[in-house]
């Protein structure tokens, strides 16, 4: 009769090989977590960043409610960093929450490679090309609940392995209740997770049927953790009833109003956001794979194929995993390209708050100066079925009227009755509701605004498609609103013809001052200083010299068309200047006779 140690059936196999490899997986853990960490925390922004990070960060500060689904554990876990980190704007320090929440990331997915093929070069590498991409750097620093859904999925992924390796029913049952409860967790965050939520659990329910594990009690139990780890989202109703944030989404005291919330109603449920039109499912696909190939070299996406492949033929044991893994990278892919209905060529979406049925009950409290004369805001005022009182605009800003009411970020286009009796006037990167009755001074409106524009931040320093961008070409272009303004009263107003050539002559020299004042700003100022040079032209106002406006015309035409190749009236543009150009050489002809 032979002899043999416990290393010589499979599951001893598994535990012979697990036990170097999970001590050194947790030394190498921790050492990519330090790096990780060191790289994120000196690169954190010191104040708020783009996005949504505004909206969380005050949401955790006060503890009010973030959009929908509401992020309660985000909200939670950041008012503890608010509180107990000693140092930094409150802004600064879930910015550092963030920035450990990705080195936890990076860590687990270290340990999830390493223990897949016992190569600390592999983790390593794994957990530094995904960490340092510009994408997940960049949304790791930032007060935004995408590092702790990497978390969750690095944590999801780290368990699966885990519990692939475990030799006793104990110990799977374990992990099993572990990973339920994990799950359930993370779905308190981002529910996108619910993709990989769906490809585990179905995967570990089989494994365990598969070791004869699985009764109706087992799962009755794993049940009961899953349960147990979405109970942050008793948060949301505790936090609506008291009513003490004053930001705060929804209303959540009503079984009704936390499902809305909870179920994501108000964007739709299963898309990304409201809008009903939005690039196609091939688009966004073809999108992923260009930003995969921007993010990471051909190299690395070529290395991180052939490592799988080997790992597959190498261990057998881990290949189940390997396929579950890359199944779950497809379907997500799949999945957010089918409901991602987002127009990719634009990158922001904005709405209006009031038009929501919750807004005044929980919000006018928090605005005691402001009258409503109404329940809800709708451009056709009533009473609806529910006995809710609606108002429009105009009837708002008259119960206002002694206030001084700005509008940022545009007015609602589907109520115009704010026009009957009020004029939009700019105001830096806002407009001012002024009563018609008032009559405009430009001269004053120059003076009272001039002051305002103190933006420093450089024209075109941000990356195309980062909020940053989109807030500095926003800043860049009302230093314009006033000589726009200006401009577009002296068009369209029925005025006499010397205070149209007053309007004309001042928008021409704000237009002059801010051109010259930067090298690099908007392309569209060329053309819109060009034309009013062109307008100074017609005047033919004293002191005004023809040979300098026409060449400023002509040179900053020929800049615009130079930069801005998608101009539809670039065509009419050229034909313009080639008779600016013959009325110069007129010009200077008639001079030199």
């Amino acid at each position: 009769m032979g002899l043999h140690g416990d290393g010589g059936g499979p599951a001893g196999g598994r535990a012979a090989r697990a036990g170097p490899r999970r001590s050194g997986g947790l030394r190498g853990g921790v050492a990519v977590f330090a790096a990780v960490a060191a790289v994120f925390t000196l690169t954190l922004p010191p104040s708020v960043p783009g996005g949504d990070s505004g909206e969380l960060i005050t949401a955790a500060h006060e503890l009010g409610v973030a959009h929908p689904p509401g992020y309660p554990l985000f909200t939670l876990v950041a008012k503890l960093a608010i509180i107990l980190f000693p140092f930094g704007s409150v802004a600064y320090r879930v910015n550092l929450l963030c920035g450990l929440f990705g080195a936890v990331a990076a860590a687990l997915l270290f340990f999830t490679v390493f223990r897949l093929s016992g190569s600390y070069a592999g983790g390593i590498l794994a957990a530094g090309v995904f960490s340092f991409s510009r994408l997940t750097w960049q949304w790791s620093i930032a007060a935004e609940v995408f590092s702790l859904n990497n978390l969750f999925v690095g944590l999801l992924m780290a368990l699966t392995v885990h519990f692939e390796e475990a030799t006793t029913a104990q110990e799977r049952s374990k992990i099993a209740k572990i990973g339920a409860f994990c799950c359930g967790l993370s779905l308190c965050n981002q529910h996108t997770v619910v993709v990989y939520v769906l490809c585990i659990i179905p995967w570990i329910l089989f494994r365990l049927l598969k070791e004869k594990e699985l009764s109706l009690g087992s799962l009755l139990k794993l049940g009961l953790y899953l349960s147990a780890g979405l109970l942050p989202y008793v948060y949301l109703p505790i936090s609506s009833y008291r009513h003490q944030a004053r930001w705060t989404w929804g209303d959540q005291t009503t079984l009704p109003g936390f499902l809305t919330h909870f179920l994501r109603e108000e964007y739709g449920t299963f898309s990304l956001a409201k809008s009903e039109i939005g690039s196609s499912m091939s688009e966004i696909l073809l999108s992923q794979v260009t930003n995969m190939r921007t993010q990471l070299s051909f190299n690395i996406q070529a290395l991180a194929v052939w490592a799988n492949i080997c790992l597959v033929r190498k261990d057998r044991q881990n290949s189940s995993l390997v396929w579950l893994f890359t199944g779950m990278f497809c379907i997500y892919s799949l999945f957010f390209a089918w409901r991602a209905n987002l127009d990719i060529s634009k990158p922001l979406f904005m709405g209006v708050m009031m038009t929501y049925e919750w807004y005044l009950p929980k919000m006018a409290k928090h605005l005691p100066g402001v009258k409503f004369p109404g329940n809800r805001w709708n451009p056709v005022e009533g009473i609806l079925p529910s006995g809710m009182v609606t108002f429009n605009l105009y009837h708002f800003l008259e119960v206002n009227k002694l206030k001084e009411t700005f509008v940022c970020i545009g007015i609602h286009e589907g109520d115009p009755t704010w026009k009957k009796n009020y004029s939009l006037w700019p105001w830096g990167s806002c407009d001012k509701l002024v009563s018609s009755e008032i009559v405009f001074d430009p001269e004053e409106w120059i003076k009272l605004t001039r002051n305002i524009y103190n933006w420093t931040e450089d024209y075109g320093r941000f990356a195309p498609s980062s909020w940053e961008s989109v807030a500095n070409e926003e800043m860049w272009q009302a230093r314009m609103k006033t000589p726009f303004f200006i401009f577009n009263l002296a068009e369209t107003a029925s005025l006499p013809s010397n205070v149209k050539a007053q309007l004309y002559t001042h928008a021409y020299d704000l237009y002059k001052e801010i051109v010259y004042l930067r090298k690099e700003h908007p392309v569209n100022w060329h053309k819109n200083y060009a034309i009013a040079c062109e307008r100074m032209l017609r005047l033919r106002e004293r002191g005004a010299d023809p040979e300098v406006l026409l060449s400023e015309t002509i040179r900053h035409f020929r800049l615009y068309t130079q930069k801005a190749q998608n101009d539809p009236q670039l065509a009419d543009i050229s034909v313009a200047l080639k008779h600016l150009r013959k009325e110069l050489r007129s010009l200077r002809n008639m001079k030199n006779g």
